[in-house]
C-alpha cells in the first residue's frame, strides 16, 4: 500500500484494516532505511500511529504539523509523498532526517533541536490568524522536550493568548496505569463534549464574578484570592499543570490505537481555545530490539536487521578517549561531578552513571540549565565536567558568559561533535563554538589531535583555575606520535616537524586539532608529499601565546591554516590578520564559509567545504608555486 501514498490525502477513506497493514508497511520501511542508513529508530517505530491518525484528521499543509526536534518525522515523511526518495534518508543530496521546508510544502520549519515546536507553531498561529488565514496549527512534541524551559515559555504564552493551538504530547516513557487511565479516558470524553465546554465556561464566568466582588485590601490579600480562585475552579472543574496554563486537556490516550486516536483528534479539531492531547507511546514499538533497549536504538548507525546488532569498529573514538579519561580523574579526584543534558550515552558518560551514581547529574534537554547548574556546583567546591555537543551549546551562549565566565567559576565543558557531523545535517554541524566562545573573557578553548592529547588537554583543565572548553569531533583518534604527549604550555600548541630542509625552506600547516588527520593524509600526497611540510597543531585556540606564534610562523615560506569552524570570526581568521599586522602576507584559509553545511559523510562534507586531503594537499602546493 505504501508506495501508492503520494499524498495525506490517499489515506483519508481507508478502512481500519487498511490502516493496520499501511502502519505495518511504514514500519518496515523504517526499520530497512534506518538498518542500511542509520537514523533515528526507536522514536519513529513510535508514532506512527499518531502520524496516521494527525494526516486523517487533519490537511496537511493547509493545516499545519510541526514536530518537535523532528527526529520522530519519517512516518510523516512517508506519507507526504517522499517514499520513493526514503531508501535515500540522511544520504548527500538525499532527503534529511529531519524535517526540512527545501523538501516539501508539508515540512513548516528546519527543526533539529529540542522544546521549539509550541513557540514556532504558536507564531505561525498568530501570523495566520493576522492575515485571516484558516487552518489549524499542531505541535507534536515529546515528553523529553518538556525539560526545555523554552517549552514552558511557548505554553505560558499560548496560554495566555488562548488561540486555538493543538499541543500533542507524546509520551513514551510513562505507561497507562488501567485504573487512572480508565478515569482519564472518562475525563477526556466529558471535556470534550458541549455540554463540559459550556459548564467550564459558565464557572469560569462566576468565579470571575465572585472574585470582582471582593475589595482589593493591599497585596497579601489579592494573592489570597488569587489562590481562592484558583482553588476554586480546581475544585469544580478537572485540573493539571496543563489548564493551569490555560490549555484543555485530553489523556492520557493509547498512542497505538489509531481509531482512538483519529476520533478525539476530531473532536479536539473543534475546540477553539488551546488544547494538549497526552498521547502514551512505546519506543520501538514493532521491532524487539528497539523496544528492549530504546536508548541503543534512538539514534544509531547501519546495524543487521535480523538480530539489531551493530557491527563493531575496534578504532578508539575521541568520545570513548574522554570516557577513558575521566574514570580515571573521577576514581582519584572525589570532586569531579559529571553533568549531561539527556545525552549520557552520546556523550560517553554511561560509565560514570554507573560507578559514580552520587556524582552523575542528566538534567534532560535542559542545556542553559545544564551550564548554570554547573557554575552553581563549582561555587559549592565541586568540579563539574559538562558533557554537551557542540551544536547544542549554541543554546547556552548566555550562560556561558554570565553564569561561568563572568564568576570565574572553575568548571570543564567537553564540546562533543564539535566541527564536521556526517548524517544529521545542517542542524547537527558543530562549526560555531570557536566563534561563539573565543570572544568571551576568561574561557580558555583547547583543541586536542588524539587520545593522548585530549589526556594531556584534560589534566591541563582539572588543574585550571577558571572555565575550560575541550572540542573535539566526532571521529576516530588517529595513530599517536610522541609529540602528543608534550606538557600543555598555556597558549602554545604542537609541532609536528617534517624531516630534513631547515625551516626557512619549509611551509607550515597551522591547524585545529580535530583536522589533524586530514592534514597528515595532505601531507602524505602526491601533490605535497615533495614540498617540505611541518604541522603546529592549535592545542590553545584561547589563549594563544601571539608572540611565540608570530616569531615560528614568520620563519617558513608560507603558512596554510585549516580550521574546522566557520571562518569568519575564527582562529585562523584572527591568526592570519595578526600575520599581515607584521608584514606577512604568504598564507591561505581553509575552513568553513559562510553558509549551512548538509547532511553527508564526514570526507563529503569536507569535500564540500574545500577540506578534504587532496584539496588541502593542494593548497599547500598551491603557496609553493605562489
Amino acid at each position: 500500500m505504501l508506495e501508492n501514498i503520494n499524498s495525506p490525502s490517499d489515506i483519508k477513506n481507508l478502512s481500519q484494516k487498511q490502516i493496520k497493514q499501511l502502519a505495518q508497511e511504514i514500519r518496515e520501511t523504517i526499520i530497512k532505511t534506518v538498518g542500511t542508513n542509520g537514523g533515528h529508530l526507536a522514536s519513529n517505530l513510535g508514532v506512527v500511529e499518531l502520524t496516521i491518525a494527525l494526516h486523517r484528521v487533519f490537511d496537511s499543509p493547509n493545516d499545519a504539523i510541526i514536530f518537535d526536534v523532528s527526529h520522530q518525522c519519517y512516518a510523516h515523511k512517508l506519507l507526504t509523498g517522499r517514499y520513493e526518495q526514503f531508501k535515500t534518508l540522511r544520504q548527500k543530496d538525499g532527503i534529511s532526517g529531519f524535517t526540512n521546508t527545501e523538501e516539501s510544502p508539508h515540512d513548516f520549519f528546519i527543526n533539529g533541536h529540542s522544546s521549539t515546536s509550541i513557540s514556532s507553531a504558536l507564531g505561525l498561529l498568530t501570523s495566520w490568524n493576522l492575515n485571516k488565514k484558516d487552518g489549524k496549527v499542531i505541535a507534536v512534541l515529546g515528553d523529553g522536550a518538556l525539560t526545555g524551559g523554552m517549552a514552558f515559555e511557548g505554553l505560558s504564552n499560548a496560554g495566555q493568548m488562548r488561540k486555538n493551538l493543538i499541543v500533542i504530547l507524546n509520551d513514551n516513557q510513562m505507561s497507562i496505569d488501567h485504573n487512572t487511565g480508565a478515569v482519564s479516558r472518562y475525563l477526556s470524553r466529558l471535556t470534550m463534549t458541549k455540554g463540559y465546554q459550556s459548564f467550564r465556561y459558565r464557572v469560569d464566568k462566576v468565579v470571575e464574578r465572585m472574585v470582582e466582588k471582593i475589595p482589593s485590601l493591599g497585596r497579601p490579600m489579592d494573592k489570597f484570592i488569587f489562590r481562592f480562585k484558583r482553588s476554586l475552579k480546581g475544585f469544580l472543574l478537572a485540573n493539571n499543570l496543563f489548564t493551569d496554563f490555560g490549555f484543555e486537556y485530553v489523556g492520557p490516550l493509547n498512542g497505538h490505537n489509531e481509531l482512538v486516536l483519529e476520533n478525539v483528534l476530531r473532536k479536539v479539531r473543534n475546540l477553539s481555545r488551546p488544547v494538549v492531547v497526552h498521547v502514551v507511546t512505546k519506543k520501538g514499538k514493532g521491532y524487539a530490539p528497539a523496544e528492549t533497549n530504546p536508548e541503543n536504538y534512538h539514534g544509531i548507525g547501519p546495524f543487521n536487521i535480523q538480530d539489531g546488532s551493530v557491527a563493531k569498529d575496534d578504532k578508539l573514538t575521541f568520545t570513548q578517549a574522554f570516557s577513558n579519561v575521566l574514570m580515571e580523574h573521577a576514581e582519584k579526584n572525589p570532586k569531579i561531578t559529571a553533568i549531561t543534558a539527556a545525552m549520557a550515552q552520546g556523550t560517553g558518560l554511561s560509565e560514570f552513571s554507573k560507578k559514580y551514581r552520587e556524582r552523575f547529574f542528566d538534567v534532560g534537554i535542559a542545556e542553559e540549565h545544564a551550564v548554570t547548574f554547573a557554575g552553581g556546583q563549582a561555587r559549592g567546591g565541586m568540579l563539574p565536567v559538562v558533557c554537551i555537543y557542540s551544536t547544542f551549546i549554541q543554546r547556552a551562549v548566555d550562560q556561558m558568559i554570565h553564569d561561568i565566565s563572568l564568576q570565574k567559576s572553575h568548571c570543564i565543558f567537553i564540546l562533543d561533535r564539535a566541527g564536521v557531523v556526517p548524517n544529521d545535517g545542517v542542524t547537527h554541524q558543530g562549526l560555531f563554538d570557536i566563534a561563539l566562545f573565543r570572544p568571551v573573557p576568561g574561557l580558555e578553548i583547547l583543541s586536542p589531535a588524539s587520545a593522548q592529547d585530549l589526556k594531556v588537554c584534560f589534566e591541563y583543565a582539572v588543574g585550571a583555575k577558571g572555565p575550560v572548553v575541550i572540542r573535539y569531533p566526532k571521529a576516530n583518534c588517529p595513530d599517536e606520535l610522541e609529540e602528543f604527549s608534550q606538557k600543555a604550555k598555556t597558549g602554545k600548541g604542537i609541532l609536528i616537524e617534517s624531516e630534513g630542509k631547515a625551516v626557512r625552506n619549509k611551509y607550515l600547516v597551522v591547524t585545529t586539532g580535530s583536522m589533524f588527520e586530514e592534514v597528515r593524509l595532505a601531507c602524505a600526497e602526491d601533490a605535497a608529499k615533495k614540498i617540505k611540510t611541518d604541522i603546529y597543531i592549535l592545542r590553545f585556540i584561547k589563549p594563544l601565546s601571539e608572540d611565540y606564534f608570530v616569531q615560528l610562523a614568520t620563519q617558513y615560506k608560507g603558512v596554510l591554516f585549516v580550521e574546522d569552524g566557520v571562518q569568519t570570526g575564527g582562529i585562523s581568521e584572527h591568526l592570519s590578520g595578526l600575520l599581515a599586522k607584521n608584514k606577512y602576507l604568504k598564507t591561505k584559509i581553509l575552513a568553513f564559509q559562510d553558509k549551512y553545511y548538509s547532511h553527508a559523510s564526514r570526507a563529503q562534507i569536507l569535500e564540500e567545504a574545500g577540506l578534504s586531503p587532496k584539496q588541502i594537499a593542494a593548497s599547500i602546493k598551491g603557496l609553493s608555486n605562489a
